[in-house]
């Protein structure tokens, strides 16, 4: 028997008939047909402008929990330091009746205490200067969705300026209050205090050591209390200063609105 092989004729694709007609084949990057080549359209949709504010708003709302986490890890250590000093030298004016020994632990661990907690205080104070440009960075934003629109205004119960006014908005959520309050009740005015309490304690205990009268003991306490406040006000705005008012841009408005 024979087998006779026969030629399967040759398959044909949609592509060959375009290309016999002369009809030009689109390019697979999704373009028409005699589209030119050139540059992306410039801008995005809203809805893309918003996600990416949005991430942006996320990514400082984060970094602002972390920091303060850390600032409030920082300054429950070192107030259970000082109170753990105040318990051994409790101690130790019981056991040493308040003798030599005393004095020499009363002086080395208050000195330990004030070195302590200059540094945390440091640490609050630049802390709350990156809380403030965190801030700053986030009124920015909510005057970008304002951009974007402007019905959105209305609804928001911070600042949508990223200048002092606005951030100072942003801290009261609104309400009116004088900034010396403001300042003198916030976390880092009241380590200041502590600090300087620990300072004249210091000064005294060792005026007192020393053999200096009482009225001079009572003055120089006092006196190093003082300064120690008034050093940390010149630092901190000097501080401040440094940070640079070229910082604001009034993003939203600079009239108020």
């Amino acid at each position: 028997m024979s087998a006779e092989f026969h030629a399967l004729p040759p398959r044909a694709f949609p592509d060959d008939a375009a290309r016999a007609e002369g009809v030009a084949e689109a390019p697979p990057d999704g373009r028409g047909v005699g589209e030119a080549d050139g540059p992306p359209p410039r801008g995005a949709p809203p809805a893309v402008v918003v996600q990416i504010l949005a991430t942006e708003h996320w990514s400082l709302l984060a970094t602002r929990s972390m920091l303060w986490n850390e600032l409030m890890s920082r300054i429950s250590i070192h107030l259970t330091i000082s109170s753990a000093a105040l318990v051994v030298l409790a101690l130790v004016g019981q056991a040493t009746g308040f003798g030599p020994g005393f004095w020499v632990m009363a002086v080395g661990l208050s000195s330990a205490l004030l070195i302590l907690g200059t540094l945390t205080l440091l640490r609050v104070a630049l802390g709350s200067f990156e809380d403030f440009r965190l801030v700053v960075g986030m009124n920015r934003l909510r005057g970008a969705y304002a951009e974007i629109e402007p019905a959105v205004l209305d609804h928001f119960v911070t600042s949508a300026r990223d200048d002092f006014p606005g951030v100072s908005a942003t801290y009261t959520l609104g309400m009116r209050r004088p900034t010396f309050v403001q300042a003198y009740s916030s976390t880092v005015f009241f380590l200041a205090c502590f600090n300087a309490i620990v300072a004249g304690t210091l000064a005294a205990v060792v005026a007192f050591v020393a053999g200096g009268p009482t009225a001079l003991v009572a003055t120089l306490g006092s006196a190093v209390l003082v300064a120690y406040l008034a050093v940390h006000r010149w630092l901190t705005r000097r501080i401040f200063k440094g940070m640079g008012a070229a910082f604001f841009h009034g993003a939203y408005g600079s009239d108020g609105s």
